[in-house]
């Protein structure tokens, strides 16, 4: 059955590929090459193959350059899309941190004109009550006075029916005469002094009533004055504070006990911020209270300030940069961190107050520090060119700690950022989306 299969297939090879020969011919004579038909049909179908896998590896090539094109148009395209997002969101934090600044100001002058208003209130009360106890001593003359007065008339009274009565004393009526009469003179001075002094008495009590009105006046205007300026610094102190609770919500750390940690950090003797109302142990009045809530509202925004000083919200990345690589999921395995390329040695800054932990090398990270930061917070800056600072180094938002590079295991000039919670990677760009709108 094979034999005759074998038969067939070279029956049909000779019909349609017939024995060829191919002479050579040379000074020593002539030869030739005999090509059997089976040989000649391995030719063919060698040539064949040859050809298809030609035409479809350059197919393949063709294909991979028409799409390598199309993507690189379409990255350059998200690239433009994302420099216009980052200069419009650039524009707009420069926005509000005029409208902060802004609001800052405003809330010194107006600290400034509550403390100058204070003052005046204090020293307009102080001169109430002394005016309000010089017109109780002068009533209490006047009435003291205006008794002696009654008396003096009493006696002389007495004096005078003595004298009609003629009680027979040794004296003679002359001489009583002329001791009526210097009584009488007597009492009569002592009437016009008593008299006048009741009269200034009268002038002393219309101008405390006058100025005792004008200070009323002075304490009704200094009251709506000071309702104006409460009204601007607690607006002023609700914008300031809207952008930090907005960025602590976008984190999505436990603000409860990253606020609690700094309040027990800032424990010592004056704290962070303290009312400086004082009601002096007297019943607190709605002034007072008012101020007194506002100082409060002015530590926590106080003590929001310092723990986002401590959080790494800032940018990483100081120049020209494009996002080459997000964190999440990347072939097949974990990106932890965020790739930002940029040209070699582009300055590359600490993201938050911290302590350096690491400044060396380590395996596929090439060049890399981590800095170590509040509220159980890590940030690692790898592949860098240059190293700008040692182990144990306290760094603050801004510095500049290293030079952008391609050490490690990278295919180009980038950094690789990282931010860990408790050892944990997390997004990076979650943090400096929050704090954009606050640095």
């Amino acid at each position: 059955m094979v034999s005759r299969l074998k038969d067939r297939i070279h029956a049909a090879l000779d019909r349609h590929l017939p024995e060829q020969r191919l002479y050579l011919k040379s000074d020593e004579g002539m030869r030739f090459i005999r090509l059997r038909p089976g040989t000649q049909a391995t030719i063919l179908i060698g040539g064949a193959l040859f050809i298809g896998w030609t035409t479809i590896v350059t197919s393949i090539f063709l294909i991979d350059t028409i799409s390598a094109g199309s993507v690189r148009q379409q990255a350059e395209r998200e690239q433009i899309v994302y420099r216009e997002r980052l200069n419009a969101i650039s524009a707009e934090r420069d926005a509000n941190l005029a409208a902060a600044h802004a609001a800052q100001q405003r809330f010194t002058v107006a600290m400034r004109e509550v403390s100058d208003m204070q003052s005046r209130l204090l020293a307009s009360e102080e001169r109430r009550r002394e005016l309000e106890t010089a017109v109780d001593v002068i009533q209490g003359t006047l009435r003291r006075t205006m008794t002696e007065r009654d008396e003096a008339r009493t006696e002389a009274a007495r004096y005078l029916a003595e004298l009609e009565s003629e009680t027979g004393e040794i004296r003679t009526a002359a001489g009583r005469q002329r001791d009526i009469e210097a009584t009488l003179d007597m009492l009569a001075l002592a009437l016009a002094d008593t008299a006048g002094e009741r009269d200034a008495a009268h002038n002393s009590e219309a101008e405390a009533y006058a100025l005792v009105d004008q200070l009323q006046y002075e304490a009704a205007l200094t009251r709506d004055r000071s309702e104006r300026i409460f009204s601007q610094i607690e607006e002023a102190v609700a914008m300031s504070m809207q952008p930090l609770e907005e960025m602590f919500n976008a984190t999505g750390l436990p603000t409860d006990q990253i606020i609690d940690q700094v309040r027990r950090g800032y424990s010592g003797q004056g704290g962070p911020l303290m009312p400086i109302m004082s009601t002096s142990g007297e019943p607190p009045d709605e002034f007072t209270l008012r101020a007194n809530e506002v100082f409060g509202v002015l530590d926590d925004l106080n003590v929001y300030r310092l723990a986002a000083e401590q959080l790494p919200v800032s940018f990483p990345v100081q120049g020209s940069y494009r996002l080459s690589s997000p964190f999440g999921p990347r072939s097949g395995r974990m990106h932890e961190g965020t790739d930002l390329a940029g040209a070699r040695g582009t300055p590359i800054l600490a993201t938050a107050d911290g302590v350096v932990t690491f400044a060396g090398t380590q395996s596929g990270y090439g060049n890399m520090i981590e800095i170590r930061h509040a509220f159980g917070l890590t940030t690692r800056y790898a592949h860098l060119s240059r190293i700008r600072v040692s182990e144990g180094e306290r760094v603050s938002r801004g510095d500049r700690i290293g030079d952008m590079g391609n050490t490690g295991r990278s295919t180009g000039p980038h950094l690789h950022y990282e931010v860990r919670r408790d050892g944990r990677p997390t997004n990076p760009m979650t943090f400096i989306r929050a704090g954009q709108d606050v640095f």
